[in-house]
């Protein structure tokens, strides 16, 4: 049988991205919010298995879209943590520099359209950036809550947290200053790391 998910330790101190964002919010947000998502994952799991040991898929509909929200909230916050680093931001270089050059038409353009893409979220979600690998190509998403509006098999590189949870007790509802920090932590070598890996994925068509 496949293990549980796991909470992931943060690849730093919880005071290591200060002043962008603070050793309270970090320590919260991992210690509280993603291991919530965990330990929901994996409470759906037991739910479905024992829906199957007894034939009792009535509540079917609703474990699956439990087990699609607190999994995809479980990848997106591992993705998250190393996303960032205390010695992050700048721009990147390299193959992944290439890359937004040819996709976006530089770095400029590309940080544009993710930074609007994250504060335009109505409500709660995430802005990513990721390869979609039937055209072989960056894109820049908008993920609803944890799943919608996301291309099917494109692959997150680069996650953004636009819940208020990520946020609000440093940045209070003023989102876009929140966003603008981030680029200052953002950890371009996993990002690059990503895109390597990524590109290795096959077309789904």
């Amino acid at each position: 049988m496949s293990a549980p998910y796991t909470l992931p330790d943060l690849p730093y101190d919880p005071a290591a991205l200060e002043p962008h964002y603070s050793a309270e919010i970090v320590s919260l947000h991992h210690d509280k919010h993603h291991a919530a998502y965990v330990k929901g994952a994996n409470e759906t799991l037991d739910k479905l298995a024992t829906a199957r040991e007894g034939r009792d898929f009535s509540n079917l509909g609703t474990l699956e879209k439990s087990l699609a929200f607190h999994l995809s909230g479980h990848v997106l916050h591992s993705i998250f943590w190393t996303n960032m680093s205390p010695d992050g931001g700048g721009r990147p270089d390299g193959a992944l520099g290439v890359a937004l050059d040819e996709h976006f038409g530089g770095f400029e353009p590309f940080q544009a359209q993710l930074t609007e893409a994250t504060t335009g979220i109505q409500g709660i979600g995430w802005g990513t950036l990721a390869w979609e690998p039937s055209g072989k190509r960056l894109i820049v998403e908008q993920v609803y809550d944890h799943q919608g509006n996301m291309g099917s098999g494109a692959i997150p590189l680069l996650v953004i947290d636009a819940w208020e949870h990520a946020y609000y007790l440093q940045y209070k509802n003023v989102k876009a200053d929140w966003v603008k920090a981030f680029w200052n932590i953002v950890s371009w070598d996993d990002v690059a790391s990503r895109l390597g890996d990524a590109q290795q994925a096959p077309s789904l068509l």
